[in-house]
């Protein structure tokens, strides 16, 4: 990517910050609905709507007629397909990115002529940097599937568990994934030839970097170790910057998509040796293109990590109980399953985990990198120094 579009990124970056960051806080108006309680605390927490009625919301939400959902998958326009067969509610599903949705949420906030209703939304360090605190949404959560909830998924609301893993094209390399431990890719024999989307562009990947360094160093020094047999020596202020470093001076292919890091990977007629970080949804693209990947199922500490979905209600909603009800209707096994088709986990423990993963990726808690909640503030904080240090290495 030339420096002029990363510039491009990084104005586009800050004007968002900017606009959000005037952002006034919105009233809870039409935040209530049939359970009649309070939906936040002052702090932005999440609070279980403890005098849910199912009925009685049902039948509010049919009155309001409609509901508008977004997120960044083209999934939810069969969740919304499916809610709206079911209550005979109109709804519409738009696929958004998350930092569009965020800017559109923002501005409508501010201008209390709010459209969307609620979010599925895979960026939580500005979720609960920005969108929450500022009251522009806020967390629902009914009573009647909370204890279903643990606690750890319920600030902000984990609606699912998604995966990025690292894939390769076993046409090219028949005996198995050609690396085995990250660091690998920021050897002198991978340079060029490790695509991914441009961190720049992709929030949960400059996240994944802040929660390696955060909740992973060890795991990370000590892959260092067993690949090279030496202790890390760095100067930076954790292994995984360390090793943003190392990769993003290794010259690594960025893309705008996951669609064309696994055509650069995968597709028929691929015959580069190279080695890419995907959604598990691209495995879809097995069936549907042909496109021969595996997941690198040997590669150490883990082969990729998990990406969380948190579930938000517009503040300023004008069908807050239309809202409501698809939010319930998300945590359930019939209302999420649409977007589990190529794997995932639920944040309702009450609902089995997808049949559909990819060969390979077997045991999420061990194969996988998890998101620590608690941190997801420390993560806003960071994402601009972190965005820096790989801007400054990718030259």
């Amino acid at each position: 990517m030339t420096s002029r579009t990363h510039c491009l990124l990084a104005t586009g970056v800050l004007a968002t910050l900017a606009a959000v960051g005037c952002a006034p806080s919105t009233s809870t108006t039409g935040a209530n609905g049939p359970g009649g309680t309070s939906t936040e605390n002052a702090a932005g927490e999440p609070v279980i709507d403890k005098d849910f009625n199912l009925a009685a919301l049902t039948a509010a939400a049919k009155a309001e007629g409609t509901v508008t959902v977004y997120d960044s998958t083209g999934d939810i326009k069969k969740v919304a397909e499916a809610f709206q067969a079911k209550y005979g509610i109109k709804t519409t599903g738009v696929k958004s990115d998350v930092s569009d949705t965020l800017e559109k949420m923002t501005r409508e906030a501010q201008a209390k002529n709010v459209t969307i209703d609620l979010t599925l939304y895979e960026n939580g360090p500005t979720l609960v940097g920005q969108l929450l605190p500022q009251k522009t949404v806020y967390t629902w959560i009914p009573a009647d599937l909370a204890d279903q909830i643990p606690a750890e998924n319920r600030n902000p609301l984990l609606v699912l568990s998604k995966a990025n893993v690292w894939i390769y094209n076993p046409t090219v390399f028949p005996k198995g994934c050609p690396v085995d431990n990250l660091w690998d890719l920021t050897s002198a024999e991978w340079k060029g030839k490790v695509t991914l989307q441009d961190p720049l562009g992709k929030p949960n990947i400059v996240e994944w970097f802040n929660q390696m360094g955060s909740t992973y160093d060890a795991d990370l020094r000590a892959a260092y170790q067993a690949n090279s047999g030496q202790d890390l020596t760095t100067t930076e202020s954790s292994a995984a910057r360390e090793w943003v470093k190392q990769l993003a001076k290794n010259k690594p292919i960025l893309t705008s998509a996951d669609d064309d890091v696994s055509a650069a990977v995968a597709a028929p007629n691929q015959t580069e040796p190279r080695i890419g970080l995907v959604s598990i949804a691209k495995f879809r693209d097995v069936a549907g293109k042909g496109y021969k990947m595996k997941v690198c199922d040997t590669l150490k500490p883990y082969v990729g990590y998990q990406y969380p979905k948190f579930g938000a209600i517009a503040t300023g909603s004008k069908h807050p109980n239309a809202a409501k009800l698809l939010m319930h209707f998300v945590l359930t096994a019939e209302g999420i399953t649409p977007e589990m088709g190529s794997g995932g986990i639920s944040g309702n423990t009450a609902v089995p985990p997808s049949s559909n993963n990819p060969p390979g990726l077997t045991d999420w808690s061990k194969q996988l990198m998890k998101f620590d909640s608690s941190k997801l503030l420390s993560d806003f904080r960071e994402a601009q120094s972190m965005q820096d240090h790989w801007r400054l290495n990718h030259r």
